[in-house]
């Protein structure tokens, strides 16, 4: 068939078979993405980090003044979990504008 082998012939089909399947794949439009986790940043002067959500929890850490971090979207008593035994109390920290802290 016009001159070209079949192995020749089957060999160009699955090249513009993986040539299609490459440009469609390239063309797909991206996934969502995942939901927005929770930061926070400090406005105090300087917060107390404390290992329980209430104020007579040990301080196990301080953070500065507009310092960000990841939170948790837990809130008890009026504090917020930043990560397992590390509580911050609410009112010293404000959700960054593109985090999801529910």
């Amino acid at each position: 068939m016009l001159g070209i082998p079949v192995r020749g012939m089957i060999v160009m089909g699955v090249l513009a078979a993986a040539g299609v399947m490459y440009v469609a794949n390239n063309l797909k439009t991206a996934e969502p993405a995942a939901a927005a986790e929770c930061k926070v940043t400090v406005i105090a002067d300087i917060l107390n980090v404390r290992s329980g959500p209430a104020d007579t929890q040990p301080i196990v850490s301080t953070m500065p003044r507009d310092a960000v971090t990841r939170a948790e979207r837990t809130v008890e008593n009026g504090y917020r979990m930043l990560d397992v035994g590390k509580w911050v109390h609410e009112e010293f920290v404000t959700p960054t504008s593109d985090s999801d802290c529910g």
